[in-house]
């Protein structure tokens, strides 16, 4: 099947970028969708020529016969997730397995002792493995896939999978539902987590992080279980707790930060969620390491509410970890996302004590560094004596692409 892309479609391409959207299609979606000559080795197309999600695809632009090789999805705004820029060889599951085992043999080197058991196996387009990431928590390993043209894949990836998983100490295999997929089944909790291979997976789980403990929700945690590319920020917050006497976590949820707060020296850590299910993880993490969750605080509260409230009561913190979820899930939203940012970190700054350190996160793609710079300046703060001491972004196990911005999410911004 042959896909002709307009001139800007091709030229983001040709940089490297692994989407092409459906109106980067000359002439417009299906109907621009030709049957060409298949490899050895591809999928065949569907009858009548038109393309199903996970059929590949072979893109081409005026003037370039051929640009590169992709993944078909019918239904997603991104029409065609690119795999290949050069004719050989073909795209297919070997092709793949091989893609996949050398991004597992890159982790086999940084993450080799027993401080860390918990990390990123695949990173998708960071990867060169577009919408597919793989999440390691020690003997258990998540599948999730970004768009549905990689699932008719599934089955025959398994296999390889479960060779060089296994090889690497990872017994068990899990996919994590996509969120639309779950709750189109009418039973969402149920339909979050499917086994694939090996023994079944725990609902829950201890694993270590730089050394610490962290429990991690399999069957109803967010993302795969956990938030893993706030790893080496995690560890930043424990070195700039040591001697802070009020800690504030806002949007702890299963309390990593706040875990490391304590553990570095903090004297009391306050911890605000609106779940309350993730304050009883949260505890269990704290018992794990040795701290006793008596001695801080679980707050069940809107972070908006706790802050007004927290103004009045003229309460201080000397740190504060504000990572709240994204605020824009779409380019469309991103004005009122910063909007959000704006009003949630001015709150903040009303209770940060004078000499504190604010370290506010944002994990949208939407929102640039300097968008997230914006919604810390002086006038958003209502005061003049902050600096910015450091911007952090995902940690190496969540590799991007120069030319795919989009990869490039996380902001983790220190002030002082």
């Amino acid at each position: 099947m042959r896909v002709h892309l307009t001139a800007t479609a091709a030229a983001a391409v040709r940089r490297g970028h692994p989407w092409v959207y459906r109106d980067g299609i000359a002439g417009g979606g299906e109907n621009a969708v030709q049957r060409g000559e298949r490899r050895r080795g591809e999928r065949a197309p569907r009858a009548g020529g038109a393309a199903a999600t996970g059929d590949v695809v072979e893109l081409s632009a005026e003037g370039a016969p051929f640009l590169g090789r992709g993944l078909w999805d019918a239904e997603s705004a991104i029409a065609v997730r690119v795999f290949q820029r050069t004719q050989a060889p073909p795209l297919d599951e070997r092709a793949l397995a091989e893609r996949l085992e050398r991004a597992f043999a890159l982790r086999d080197g940084w993450f080799a002792g027993r401080d860390t058991t918990a990390y990123r196996l695949c990173n998708g387009e960071g990867d060169r493995v577009p919408s597919l990431v793989i999440d390691r928590y020690d003997r258990a390993a998540v599948v999730r896939l970004d768009g549905g043209m990689l699932a008719p894949w599934l089955d025959r990836l398994l296999p390889h999978l479960a060779r060089a998983l296994g090889a690497r100490g990872v017994r068990s295999i899990g996919l994590r539902a996509r969120a639309s997929a779950a709750a189109a089944s009418g039973d969402a909790e149920a339909k979050k987590l499917a086994h694939l291979h090996g023994p079944p997976l725990p609902d829950r789980l201890f694993v270590r992080e730089t050394g610490v403990a962290m429990e991690v929700d399999l069957a109803r945690g967010q993302k795969t279980g956990a938030f893993l590319d706030q790893r080496d920020n995690r560890a930043r917050v424990r070195a700039l707790a040591a001697g802070r006497r009020r800690v504030l976590n806002l949007f702890s949820y299963a309390g990593g930060f706040s875990v490391a707060a304590a553990l570095g020296g903090a004297g009391r850590v306050t911890s605000v969620d609106s779940a309350s299910a993730a304050h009883a993880s949260a505890q269990r993490t704290f018992r794990e390491n040795g701290v006793d969750p008596a001695a801080h605080d679980f707050v069940t509260a809107d972070a908006f509410d706790f802050l007004e409230k927290a103004h009045a009561r003229g309460d201080r913190y000397d740190l504060i970890i504000c990572d709240p979820p994204s605020f824009a899930p779409s380019e469309r939203a991103k004005p009122r996302a910063l909007g959000a940012y704006r009003r949630l970190h001015t709150a903040v700054a009303r209770v940060l004590d004078r000499g504190g350190l604010l370290c506010a996160a944002s994990c949208s793609s939407h929102i640039t560094a300097e968008d997230f710079l914006a919604t810390l300046d002086d006038a958003t703060l209502e005061r003049d004596d902050l600096r910015v001491r450091a911007i952090h972004g995902q940690p190496e196990d969540h590799p991007t692409l120069p030319a795919w911005w989009e990869g490039r999410y996380l902001k983790f911004v220190v002030l002082e």
